[in-house]
């Protein structure tokens, strides 16, 4: 039988105490010790920028599933500066191998209006106004050694009816390989990301973190690793950044809800203050590409947003107008489905930052050496992305013997799904899924 809520949370709380504490404080908590003192929390470290700050988290320095502009910061720190800092699982710290998917629904269905997401900060950078700029840079992830990815049974994900029944997964990453085990021959490379990071936004109260938005939050762009730059629109004074919903891959879609969801031991980003960079939608930067981003509840209408974001970007970049900043746009198209799961549906474009970077190959219509394929065409891009992912969730059932649930699953952590350059009255999705994560068995 399932524990009760209470009696779970009191429990992996007291497991999670345990590990920064030791056993001994878990059992016997005792008085809380007073506030911790910022400067112990600056550290030695040459060869990252600025001071350097520890951000361990803790109860003290976490939200579970909301976002406050009204919240005290757990750290101030200057532009320039980096932060290290830790992430939990969901829900506190409860979602961890062992818990049950009747236990996870019911840390949902119990605490109603609030995301699942466990979110480190917020971090206050001094100088930081609205109207400028946030940047960060990543500079390293390390995630914990196991992960999960879960169907939370008929509620939430792109076809919450058709999957009534629950299920959950956890899985052992190999840090070394960077990969994890699915299921026997099936092997999933990792590629680390922060999920959900953004500042705080303009409107004052409580909000969850399930939505993104032009502040950031719950993006899930699978580009944004270590290595890549975040520019984020400042909306209150200090920014206040958080991160949390960390991940160790994610397919484009995130169609289950999930994807191989983690914690992070090590989240290193280095955060200033740009004056002058007006930005209405966050924008990323990678060693070779600019990418844009467009959110709606409804994708033809991020699909908008993300035109106009990618012609100003392409504008802004190459020093032209937007009539020649469009065609740009169209020859070098290459846009992508982020997410269709966190209320606003996500789509991002990726420009090349070379000018004379071939155009992209014409993206497959059916299955190719290297991937099976799907594909969904209508004048509703919703209809489109729904259309293509139930087919690839039907392909694997069929040729690869996967079961419902686990095709669901596998979809949702390695599936590619990319848009046609918007040329008639249909939009079309084609969804890849690489055969490379098929593997002989030893």
């Amino acid at each position: 039988m399932a524990q009760p809520a209470r009696t779970l949370s009191r429990a992996l709380l007291t497991l999670t105490l345990a590990g920064w504490c030791g056993a001994a404080a878990a059992q016997s908590p005792g008085p809380s010790p007073g506030p911790a003192d910022p400067a112990l929390r600056v550290v030695p470290a040459d060869k990252l920028p600025g001071k350097v700050h520890m951000l361990p988290a803790t109860l003290e320095t976490t939200q579970w599933g909301w976002y406050n502009n009204a919240q005290p910061p757990v750290l101030t720190i200057a532009s320039g500066d980096t932060v290290v800092m830790e992430t939990m699982m969901h829900s506190h710290n409860q979602v961890v191998p062992g818990t049950t998917i009747e236990q996870i629904k019911k840390l949902r269905t119990d605490y109603p209006g609030r995301g699942p997401h466990t979110i480190t900060g917020p971090i206050f950078v001094d100088g930081a106004e609205p109207g400028d700029v946030l940047k960060i840079h990543i500079n390293r992830i390390v995630p914990r050694a196991y992960a999960t990815n879960f169907n939370v049974p008929g509620m939430f994900g792109e076809f919450p009816n058709q999957f009534p029944d629950g299920q959950v997964k956890y899985f052992y990453l190999d840090l070394d390989k960077m990969t994890t085990e699915f299921a026997p021959g099936i092997v999933i490379p990792l590629r680390p990301f922060p999920g959900t990071i953004g500042v705080a936004r303009a409107e004052p109260g409580q909000y969850s973190t399930v939505p993104p938005g032009r502040f950031g939050g719950n993006m899930d762009v699978n580009e944004m690793v270590q290595g890549t730059t975040l520019y984020l629109p400042v909306f209150v004074k200090g920014a206040l950044l958080w991160s949390g919903d960390s991940h160790a891959a994610q397919g484009n879609g995130e169609i289950n809800l999930t994807a191989l969801e983690t914690a992070y031991k090590e989240l290193n980003l280095t955060i200033s203050v740009v004056k002058g960079m007006a930005l209405e939608w966050p924008r990323i930067e990678t060693p070779t590409h600019w990418l844009s981003v467009g959110y709606d509840p409804d994708l033809n209408k991020a699909l908008d947003i993300l035109k106009a974001e990618t012609v100003k970007l392409i504008a802004a970049e190459r020093k032209v107008g937007a009539a020649e900043a469009e065609k740009i746009m169209l020859k070098g198209w290459d846009c992508r489905i982020s997410e269709v799961v966190d209320v606003l549906k996500g789509t991002y474009c990726m420009t090349p930052k070379n000018p004379h970077a071939p155009a992209p190959a014409a993206l497959p219509m059916a299955e190719t050496p290297k991937a099976f394929v799907t594909y969904g065409a209508s004048n509703d891009l919703n209809l489109a992305m729904d259309s293509a992912s139930m087919a690839m969730i039907n392909l694997l059932q069929d040729k690869r013997g996967l079961s419902r649930l686990d095709a669901y699953g596998l979809a949702s952590m390695t599936m590619d799904c990319r848009l046609d350059a918007p040329n008639g009255p249909d939009k079309v999705v084609h969804c890849m899924v690489p055969k490379s994560l098929w593997v002989a068995q030893k």
